[in-house]
Order: structure tokens, then C-alpha cells, then sequence
């Protein structure tokens, strides 16, 4: 997206509408047209079988890429590599040489590649997935290759039990998922021994996805992986894959335990591109509204197209809308919803109809950023900036797979990201990409993850190897705790149960509940307990794959919510309330006439009640009100606060708590640009007097157990984060207060009022006009 040769267009202001013409109607604010560009290819490498070369080279690629070649070349050599070159460049390919040289050998005539037989697992190689469909795709891609009994095997929870016995036993190939590799192979490693004895590569793919809390855990289960593998005699080499990282060196290392100078960084790429063409495109109304238009203009245009949206009713919504439109054009293709939640065989079903061309058009969520190559993708339209400009990135590099010319829309919110992206398009297009935000030594993550650790293994010294000095603290700490039993052998785990049972990698807060139709017993998918509340609450209506749905039950104890087939013309929209209390207090300055401070909290939140909103126009009808149960999250969290004395006489304390609670909104809207986050990684609670502080305060903490490290990024930060915060709300050219600016649709608590010009009053006092 940074492309030197790309340029920027301002658009006149036009009256042409329909997908052809886009760039010349008024709601265009600017377009990105990256140039065309052809590919640098490399020979073969030389270790790699004539047999593979030529099945490689039937599957319609007649020679790789440079950047593929440098890739394989670098992993055969035994170095570990960080592969972030772009989207669709092929990184696949990069990785599959050596791992297809080191897993097979042909016999015979090795010019004949008919003639193919694999030896008994030389080596083996695991490929690690952040997503089931990816896993699945990358087995499809590899298969296309036409190694005729390449033993290579998809291990993950859809798989059946002679599934898994069989990639155990004789797969050289293992795709799967850090959950799968967490819960299943390593607790079991002495029957994956001889898999593990034999492990030569190990390939991490998507790793920009793996940060914050859930990045650190999996940083734990890859040094699980080396340690067990070390156990067995094996040094696997990794490669660290993704479009969209930066730091590539220091955030794949910090990923797979090992110092960044043993990384060697392959980013330049080489491959062929088609002209990118990036629209930003302020809509009038919703961005849901526009981008079901334009996701059906595309299509009836013959463009495949993905409508990418911020939320799993909106995927529902913006398909519905979409193919009502499309009808309306007078045409018969087909759009559909993908989101997470499905069925492994819905999702399957609905991978297949892209990649087979007989699905044109899909409005989908971030579960289908990740990796499923839809040859021939056309475009992509993204409702709403997705939070980071690596997922923007991501999604955007859907489009223009085979080197085919293509077309991005990036559709913006009222929201004070969007607006002060459309403002500063370079911000968007010319800044790097964020690095990934996690850390290993995390307490609350690495002390559950060493109790794993000792139960395949007793802890030794030695092992701080891989789990760094944190290590050691954090074990006498479990020993103390009962935990973990010191022996001269080691640090044992005590008890009966499963130690990796009481880790949840994804946080997501317990088992899944199952979704069921009353009547039929159908599962029409799962969701975890804290999203449930929210969407799956008693009077809800949840939308499916474009049916709805009315909750009648949802039953926390037996883990499932109960639903039946429903057309109520309104959609819920649920309402919480929020409290915290500061546990402690690590670090703390002044801040303008204030002061600001990072450390640990308990929320407090319940959901309270629903509203129900017209279906067509979003018109609130009534508002019902829930008993549900409380539910804590201890977290860290930086807030700031502002003594009574030190704010304007004239300000009541009404005044006050809409004055704060429209910071609040502003300050979290912008907190992507600086902390890394997007709009789902942390949340804000604000009041006129907090009772551990005394004082007006704002609070923005991560929403992950523990913390993910984007509140204490705010921390550091606070400074220019707080003055771009004042300068947004104080140079909006709304009266009062707009999405733009210090309103969120997002908030769980409309009841609360807003006011901008105490919201700049107080933005000024923490972070004055220079």
C-alpha cells in the first residue's frame, strides 16, 4: 500500500453513480492508485527434487518469485525467517520448498514425476494457523500441487478420531491451530513422539494476529513446542508469515522465544501486481447502507466482491441488503454472509462457492481476512476503517489476486478515526504498519503456562531457556501456591487435572454455548459466554445465515442458548452498566492541571436491558429491561483525572459527566493511531467523581484478562494521544457533538448525555493548545 510510484487523486465532485464510474460521485473524498507491477523470478533451488520441481511447475507455476526463492533458501540453511512480504505474493510457496524437500523424496526415475513414492516421514513439518480456514485452505492449495500421496493431514476440533490417530501416526504434514496444539499434542507428547522427534520446520502463519494477550499465549505454546521438541532430540526451524507486521525481526522473535539477530527478514516483493485502485468514500448515512449498495453494484458488474463489516449481524444485514439491491439491478447473481460461528460444514460449503465462482459476493467479518485465496477476487469494500492499518491492509489485500487490476473502497464511519483518516489520508496510505503488542513474560499468562509445561515435563533451571528469567519468580510463586512441588528432579505438577485446561489461549471467558432451535434441536452455531450475554439474551433477536431468530432461553449452566425461527421487524440493540474500582496503581505523572496513571482494575458489567429498533429504520420502539448476572474482568487500565478545584466554576457537575464522558468516546475513537489497538481491544468508563481518586476520571482499559498492553501503550503515549483527542472534538464543525467527534454508536450506555464543550474544556486542561 506504500508503493513509491502510488499517487493520490482528488476527486471533482460528480453526479455519475454505478461501480464503473465510482471515482466521479460526490461522496469520493480520495483515491490511491497503485501501478501495476511485473514479478522478478529465481531458479529453482538446487536441493530441491526434479520430481517436486515438476509437479510445483504443472500447478501452473512455470518459476517462483525471488522473494520465494531467498525464503526456502534461508529455512533450508537452518535459519529461522520472518516472511513479510505483501499479500497475495505467495509466501505459501516460499515456505512449502523446504518443507516438501525435507518431508519426501521421490524413487525412481527422478525425472519422472509419475513415479512417486514417499519415504516413511524423514521429517516432518507443522504448519500453525490462527483460523480453521485457513488450515483448510492451505491443505486445498498444497493438494492443488499435485503430489500425488504427499501424507499431509489437517488436525483441528472438526476432525474425527481416526482423523487424528492418522495424523499422528503418518502425516510428515500436521496444519493445524495453536488451540489444537495447546489442548491436544502437547499434553499427549509421548504419543506424538515420533512426530516431534522428526520435526524440522515449523511454519507460523498470519503471526500479525497473534498479539496482546492471546499473542502471548501463544508465544507460551511455542516455547512448549521448542522445549518438547528439544526434549526429543529436534531444533525445528521456524517461518514467521504475515502481509501486514512491522518490526518483522523483533516481533517474530519475541513470537517464538529466540533473539532477533537468529531471524533473517524477507520483505522486499517480488511478485507481479495488478493496478490497486483505494477509494475512501464518505457515505451520507450508514456505512452498512453504502457498502450493501456498492457490494451489489460490484457484483452485478461481474466484479467477485468481499464487503468486509465490523460485526456478525452486520455480515447478516449487509448480505440481506445486498441481494434486495441486487434483484432490484435486475440481475441473478448470488451474495451471501460469512461469518464466525458457523458450522464447520456451512463454512465449508460457503469457502467452496467462492473459490468455484458460484457465490459473487460475500459480506463477511474478519474471520474471512485470513488466507482463503478466492482466485479471481475482484474487489473489496471495507465498512468502516477494521481499527489498525494492518488489518486494513489485510483485508484490502483480498483484492487483485493473479495479478488481475483491482479495486478497494474503504467506506467510513461517523466515527472520530474514520474522519481523521479522511482528513489525513496519508496516514492511512504512507505510515508503516503497526508492530505486534504482546508479552511472553505476562504473569498472568506465563504462570498458568509454566504449570502446563511442568506437567508434559518437570521444570528444570535449564528452561529459562526458553521461558526467559520471568521464569523463575513465577515458579516459586506456583510452588507456593501448591501448584507446582519442588523435587531435585525439577518443579512437578501436583495435581489430578489437566494444567493446559485451566488456560484459555483466546480469553474468551469459559466454555462455548451452542446455539439451538427450539423444535428441531438444530445447532446453528456457538458463541463464548461474555458475547452471549449481549447477543444471545432472553427477547434477542440473532440473525444466521439471513434468518432470524428470537432468543427465548439463555441458559449459562448448561452452556447452550435456546432459539426459535422468528420475523419480528425489529432488530435489539442491549444496554449495560459498568463500574471500576482501581486495584493498583504501577506508575503515575501529571498531565496538564491533572494526572495520569497506569495500573490494575476490576470492572464490573451487566447487561441491563435491550432496546428494540425497527428493522428498516433503526428507530428505537421500547426499551426492556434483564436481570443477568454480573460479571468481573480484572484487567489494566490508564486513567486521568482532574481535580473539581482546578476545572471552570461555571461548569456544572452535569456538565461535568457529559463533558467527560465525550472525551472518553473521543479519546477511545482516536486510540488505534497511537496504542495499536482496534475499536474491540479496549473499552472506557468515565464519571464526574470516582471514589478511589476523588477526582473527575476517565478510564481506558483492555478488555483482555490481564491486560494485552494497549492501555499502557496509551500511557506512554498520553501526551500527543490526549492533544490529537482535543484537537479532533475542538475542530469538528458540528454544534453540538456528532459521531464524528464525541458520539459512539458502540456506547452500552446511551442513557448518559454528552457535551462537546465540556469535553474540549476538559481536553484542554490535560493537553492545552500550544
Amino acid at each position: 500500500m506504500s508503493d513509491p510510484r502510488a499517487t493520490v487523486v482528488h476527486v471533482p465532485i460528480g453526479s455519475t453513480t454505478g461501480w464503473t464510474k465510482i471515482t466521479q460521485d460526490s461522496r469520493v473524498r480520495h483515491v490511491r492508485r497503485s501501478a501495476a507491477r511485473a514479478g522478478i523470478t529465481a531458479p529453482w533451488p538446487d536441493w530441491l527434487p526434479p520430481g517436486i520441481v515438476a509437479s510445483v511447475a504443472a500447478a501452473d507455476i512455470a518459476e517462483p518469485w525471488a522473494h520465494q526463492v531467498a525464503a526456502a533458501e534461508a529455512a533450508w540453511r537452518g535459519r529461522h525467517v520472518a516472511l513479510a512480504t505483501g499479500a497475495a505474493s505467495g509466501k505459501s510457496l516460499g515456505y512449502l520448498l523446504p518443507v516438501l524437500a525435507a518431508t519426501a523424496a521421490p524413487a525412481g526415475d527422478p525425472e519422472d514425476a509419475d513415479d512417486w513414492r514417499w519415504r516413511r516421514r524423514p521429517c516432518t513439518a507443522l504448519y500453525l494457523a490462527p483460523t480453521k480456514a485457513l488450515a483448510h485452505d492451505q491443505l486445498r492449495a498444497s493438494a492443488e500441487l499435485g503430489l500425488r500421496g504427499w501424507p499431509i493431514a489437517v488436525l483441528d476440533g472438526d476432525s474425527t478420531p481416526a482423523e487424528r490417530d492418522w495424523a499422528r501416526d503418518y502425516a510428515a504434514y500436521v496444519l493445524t491451530n495453536p488451540d489444537m496444539l495447546h489442548y491436544s499434542v502437547l499434553p499427549n507428547h509421548q504419543r506424538w513422539a515420533a512426530f516431534l522427534r522428526a520435526l524440522r520446520f515449523v511454519v507460523v502463519d498470519e503471526s500479525h494476529r497473534y498479539r496482546g494477550v492471546f499473542g502471548a499465549q501463544v508465544a507460551a505454546v511455542l516455547r512448549r513446542l521448542r522445549r518438547l521438541a528439544g526434549h526429543y532430540g529436534a531444533e525445528p526451524v521456524f517461518v514467521v508469515a504475515s502481509a501486514t507486521v512491522g518490526d518483522a525481526a523483533q516481533a517474530s522473535a519475541a513470537l517464538i522465544g529466540v533473539d532477533s539477530s537468529a531471524m533473517t527478514v524477507i520483505e522486499q516483493d517480488q511478485s507481479a501486481r495488478g493496478q490497486v485502485e483505494i477509494v475512501l468514500w464518505q457515505p451520507d448515512g450508514h456505512p452498512d447502507d453504502d457498502a450493501a449498495i456498492l457490494l451489489a453494484e460490484a457484483v452485478a458488474a461481474d466484479q467477485q466482491t468481499i464487503a468486509f463489516v465490523g460485526s456478525r449481524r452486520s455480515a447478516e444485514i449487509v448480505a440481506l441488503n445486498a441481494q434486495r439491491e441486487l434483484r432490484s439491478l435486475g440481475s441473478d447473481r448470488l451474495i451471501g454472509a460469512y461469518r464466525a460461528g458457523y458450522l464447520a460444514k456451512d463454512r465449508r460449503e460457503l469457502e467452496r462457492a467462492l473459490q468455484t465462482g458460484t457465490l459473487n459476493g460475500v459480506a463477511a467479518t474478519n474471520a474471512l481476512e485470513l488466507g482463503v485465496d478466492i482466485a479471481g477476487l475482484d474487489a473489496v469494500i471495507i465498512s468502516g476503517f477494521p481499527g489498525t492499518r494492518a488489518a486494513f491492509r489485510q483485508q484490502a489485500g483480498r483484492a487483485g489476486r493473479k495479478g488481475r487490476d483491482s479495486r478497494v473502497v474503504l467506506v467510513a464511519r461517523k466515527h472520530p478515526i474514520d474522519a481523521y483518516l479522511l482528513d489525513h489520508p496519508s496516514a492511512l496510505f504512507d505510515e508503516p504498519v503497526e508492530s505486534a503488542v504482546l508479552d511472553p513474560a505476562q504473569p498472568y499468562v506465563l504462570g498458568p503456562q509454566l504449570a502446563a509445561a511442568a506437567q508434559e515435563l518437570p521444570l528444570t533451571e535449564a528452561d529459562s531457556s526458553y521461558f526467559g528469567e520471568a521464569m523463575h519468580p513465577l515458579v516459586e510463586q506456583l510452588v507456593r501456591n501448591q501448584t507446582l512441588r519442588r523435587r531435585p528432579g525439577g518443579w512437578y505438577w501436583t495435581r489430578p487435572e489437566r494444567a493446559v485446561d485451566g488456560v484459555d489461549l483466546r480469553s474468551s471467558g469459559g466454555d462455548r454455548i451452542e446455539i439451538i432451535e427450539i423444535g428441531t434441536g438444530r445447532v446453528l452455531g456457538g458463541i463464548d459466554p461474555m458475547s452471549a450475554d449481549s447477543a444471545l439474551h432472553p427477547g434477542a433477536v440473532y440473525v444466521h445465515r439471513g434468518d432470524t431468530y428470537l432468543c427465548d432461553e439463555l441458559n449459562g449452566e448448561e452452556h447452550e442458548a435456546l432459539v426459535r425461527a422468528a420475523r419480528p421487524g425489529y432488530l435489539t440493540q442491549p444496554q449495560l452498566q459498568a463500574g471500576i474500582a482501581i486495584s493498583s496503581v504501577r506508575a503515575g505523572r501529571p498531565i496538564g492541571v491533572g494526572r495520569i496513571s497506569f495500573g490494575e482494575v476490576a470492572v464490573t458489567s451487566r447487561v441491563t436491558g435491550y432496546l428494540r429498533r425497527d428493522e428498516l429504520s433503526g428507530t428505537v420502539w421500547d426499551q426492556t429491561p434483564l436481570d443477568l448476572p454480573e460479571r468481573t474482568l480484572r484487567t489494566a487500565a490508564t486513567w486521568w483525572s482532574l481535580d473539581l478545584a482546578a476545572i471552570p466554576e461555571e461548569l456544572s457537575l452535569a456538565e461535568l459527566a457529559a463533558g467527560a464522558h465525550g472525551a472518553e468516546h473521543a479519546a477511545l475513537g482516536l486510540l488505534p493511531i497511537f496504542a495499536r489497538c482496534d475499536r474491540w481491544d479496549v473499552r472506557g468508563h468515565s464519571t464526574s467523581s470516582h471514589p478511589d481518586t476523588g477526582a473527575l476520571t476517565v478510564f481506558v482499559y483492555d478488555l483482555q484478562p490481564g491486560g494485552a498492553g494497549f492501555a499502557e501503550r496509551a500511557y506512554e503515549l498520553a501526551d500527543g494521544w490526549l492533544a490529537t483527542t482535543r484537537a479532533r472534538v475542538s475542530s469538528c464543525d458540528c454544534e453540538h457533538g456528532c459521531p464524528a467527534c464525541i458520539v459512539s454508536a458502540e456506547c452500552g450506555a446511551p442513557g448518559v448525555g454528552l457535551d462537546k464543550g465540556a469535553a474540549v474544556a476538559l481536553l484542554s486542561l490535560l493537553a492545552p493548545e500550544q
